[in-house]
């Protein structure tokens, strides 16, 4: 068994928490406002339901950047560059619809996130397949959101 590489795990999850504050520095003050008057579909969760979820997925998240990086012997490897590339897409996501409060151009974002997050669950597979695996709900979440972002956009 290889041993942990302490300073890759921190920065794994300095990197994935960094964009979930990124994105929760946008969300949070909208939720009560510009949010909460928007009209949404049937199948839109509460808000409380959003916390939890994010946090388990942005812990598997750091978990399969951690398992990948740690197979790698440089800091600067190719799938740590896209993963962070997909992290920017991530947090610009909350920017454009809650700070911008814009679903048109944030629907555009989700579209490029989950077309990466699918190229990452492939490229991460191969590596190591746990990394892909922990990646699988977090795509579906996306799917998901992706739907809920088109028919506020359209209601809207």
């Amino acid at each position: 068994m290889k041993k942990i590489n302490w300073f890759k795990l921190i920065l794994s999850f300095a990197l994935v928490f960094g964009a979930a504050g990124l994105g929760s520095y946008f969300t949070t003050p909208a939720i009560g406002s510009w949010y909460g008057e928007l009209v949404k579909p049937g199948f839109n969760p509460p808000s409380w339901i959003f916390g939890p979820v994010w946090i388990l997925l942005y812990l598997m998240m750091t978990t399969a950047l951690f398992i990948v990086w740690q197979k790698r012997e440089k800091i600067i490897t190719y799938p740590v560059i896209i993963f962070t590339v997909h992290l920017a897409l991530n947090a610009l996501w909350s920017i454009l619809f809650f700070g911008w409060h814009n679903p048109a151009l944030a629907l555009i974002d989700i579209i490029m996130l989950w077309l990466i997050i699918l190229y990452l669950i492939v490229y991460f597979w191969r590596l190591e397949k746990w990394a892909g695996i922990l990646l699988i709900p977090y795509i579906l979440w996306v799917s998901f959101a992706t739907i809920l972002n088109y028919s506020i956009w359209v209601l809207n």
